[in-house]
């Protein structure tokens, strides 16, 4: 997310962590820019009236140099020629300020289903059902009572069905950028939730690859 305006930058930020997302924070156009092309983000938030770059040319030179992550630019510029600006130099969407917050999140989602191969409303694998919109998780019908790290877990994964994702890889998108505890974590809270998701005898879901991390595979047994 970059935004300049702290009070909005902490609010959105409690808010999204509260639905699940990990949040990086830029406040400036430079810093928005550099961390965009240095980290792999799912979306990215984008302020227009910023120090420095603005969020047009933040946008633009992000496209330039082969960055496509989803961008939605937030921004209290309602005007049409605004609206079209931001489009036309490579946003994918764009909502303005004030903005009902149901619809960030909708809109967010939308944007995050587009950017990998397949993104369905709701994510499934040998019976395990996750619905991102509620955060809801249920195998077989029943509802399984999942803390919001290991709903974000399993989200990543089932995202990634069917590839291997390392430890690393988790912990970078399933942990506050800031986090500096024990990397040992992910084992913890994977551990956690093949308790929950597997418990009664149900089929694994989360398998362990030795030595490169985790996957799920719909031929669970």
């Amino acid at each position: 997310m970059v935004e300049d305006e702290p009070a909005m930058a902490e609010a959105l930020t409690w808010g999204l962590k509260e639905e699940g997302y990990v949040v990086d924070v830029a406040a400036t156009g430079e810093d928005g820019l550099w961390k965009a092309r240095e980290t792999a983000h799912d979306v990215i938030v984008l302020d227009v009236m910023l120090p420095g770059l603005n969020g047009y040319q933040v946008c633009e030179r992000l496209r330039e140099a082969g960055v496509w992550t989803p961008i939605l630019m937030l921004t209290a510029l309602d005007a049409d020629l605004d609206q079209a600006e931001g489009l036309d130099v490579g946003a994918d969407d764009y909502l303005t300020k004030p903005f009902s917050y149901p619809v960030l999140l909708a809109r967010l989602r939308a944007l995050t289903r587009r950017r990998l191969r397949a993104r369905p409303t709701a994510l499934t694998a040998a019976g395990l059902r996750l619905d991102p919109g509620s955060r809801t998780v249920s195998r077989a019908g029943t509802v399984l009572d999942l803390s919001g790290r290991e709903v974000a877990v399993l989200e990543y994964l089932l995202r990634n069905k069917g590839r291997v994702v390392s430890k690393t890889e988790l912990l970078d998108h399933c942990w506050d950028p800031a986090y500096d505890g024990d990397p040992a974590v992910v084992e913890v809270v994977v551990h956690r939730l093949r308790r929950k998701v597997e418990c009664g005898g149900a089929p694994a879901v989360v398998r362990t690859v030795r030595g490169q991390g985790y996957v799920i595979r719909d031929d669970a047994s």
